[in-house]
């Protein structure tokens, strides 16, 4: 099955050379490109692509408040692209809905990874950006006294300690070893907490984690 690709950054040179990398590919095939987020939204209602790369920082219309509407509107899962890796650029992406967060210094491969990776309905971070991630969250006080308690009660007690490995950080392969149980065990279990708290991806789990208090923001 071919992915198909929007590709949108205000960079003529930066756009078509990801579109030329992505386009290379035998299972890729870039349908638009797009010079801001306007544009790039624009594209995604009229060819209803399977994943928009989009830079943070465009014109007219900025990344995160084009992911925003994508991942709103459609199924279109977005990639963000930045040569900005500070960790308000990551958790307004990721809250926006971004299923992916690289720098522009990305090799080809791990590029190209990520597009099939997302396509796929997982999710993907850079390491740097994920080390942001963490310490964005970490950094704020909570926003409440009291974590809401309910959202977490239709999950099972083994769903729970899914989610709380999830946002660790654990891949299913470590959350296996962790629970002892088959990798294909666990990707059920995370099947069943994205279906239950209503998430698109781990990405969000992740996020879920914290904001219910199931990992403590500052402990």
């Amino acid at each position: 099955m071919t992915i198909h690709v929007v590709v949108a950054d205000d960079q003529e040179l930066v756009r078509s050379g990801f579109a030329m990398i992505l386009d290379a590919q035998p299972d890729i095939e870039v349908v638009a490109e797009a010079a801001n987020g306007e544009a790039a939204v624009e594209a995604v209602r009229r060819l209803h692509p399977d994943v928009a790369l989009l830079d943070i920082r465009m014109p007219v219309t900025d990344g995160i408040t084009a992911c925003r509407t994508i991942t709103t509107e459609s199924t279109c899962r977005t990639v963000m692209l930045t040569t900005f890796d500070s960790g308000a650029y990551v958790f307004d992406a990721l809250h926006a809905g971004a299923s992916g967060f690289l720098l522009k210094d990305v090799r080809r491969d791990d590029l190209v990874h990520a597009v099939r990776v997302v396509a796929a309905g997982e999710s993907l971070v850079a390491p740097s950006v994920a080390r942001r991630l963490i310490a964005e969250y970490t950094s704020r006080p909570p926003a409440a006294p009291a974590p809401p308690s309910g959202r977490l009660d239709v999950l099972t007690a083994r769903e729970r300690e899914t989610l709380l490995l999830l946002g660790r950080g654990l891949s299913n392969a470590e959350i296996a070893a962790e629970l002892t149980v088959s990798e294909h065990t666990v990707k059920t279990h995370v099947g069943h907490v994205l279906a239950k708290l209503g998430l698109r991806d781990r990405i969000q789990a992740v996020i879920c984690a914290y904001e219910t208090g199931l990992i403590a923001v500052n402990g």
